[in-house]
This record gives C-alpha cells, structure tokens and sequence, in this order.
C-alpha cells in the first residue's frame, strides 16, 4: 500500500494511495501509519478518497493509529467513500472521528506557521 503525505502548518495529510484497507494489509497499514506520523503536527487528516473496501482489521487499523497520536495529537478523516463512510456509521465510529468532505477544503484551512 502507498501513501502520499503533505504538510502545511499544523496539518499533516496522508493520502492512502490503494482501494482496500483490510486484513491482509491492515498490520502494515498501522506500522507505516505510525512512521509518517512520528514527528507530526497537531493534526492528521488521512485522506480515504481512494479506499473503496474497509474491514474490521482495517477500521482497527485506523482507530489503533489514533490512540497512537495521544491526545496532544488528532486523526481526521476526509472524503469517505459509501462504503468506507458506512462501516464508520455503523460501527459508530462516526462519533469518534472528525469527518470531512475534502481533505483539500481542511488544507486549505491550515495555518501557516509564524
């Protein structure tokens, strides 16, 4: 799986570059997760514009990289597919994410640094 990363201000974007998040790649998933974010900002937004299919190993994989952040740190979700938007509602997660429309639409939101 490949992603795609960018920064601006207090915002770090992972673009996940692949249609599946399930459990053949959920461990890798989290472990290259948790690389890119070693040394991120305040905030992550992981852009899930691409991923078509999510199972209970990769919505894991997603809550694991949260906790992995802590609390001085956020994960944001952006441009949820059907599929992807309705595992999230159905296992209530929508309520413990932040969810946007557009990953580009937050990054334009992010401040500069002084």
């Amino acid at each position: 799986m490949e992603f795609e990363t960018f920064r601006k201000g207090d915002i770090l974007r992972i673009n996940v570059l692949g249609p599946r998040i399930d459990a053949a790649c959920a461990i890798r998933f989290k472990d290259r997760l948790r690389e890119l974010c070693a040394d991120a900002p305040t905030r992550v937004v992981l852009d899930l514009g691409e991923v078509d299919f999510l199972d209970s190993s990769g919505l894991g994989a997603v809550v694991a990289s949260m906790k992995h952040l802590g609390r001085e740190r956020s994960l944001e979700l952006a441009a949820l597919t059907p599929k992807v938007a309705k595992v999230f509602r159905l296992t209530r997660m929508d309520s413990v994410f932040r969810i946007h429309d557009s990953a580009d639409a937050v990054m334009e939101s992010a401040t500069n640094p002084a």
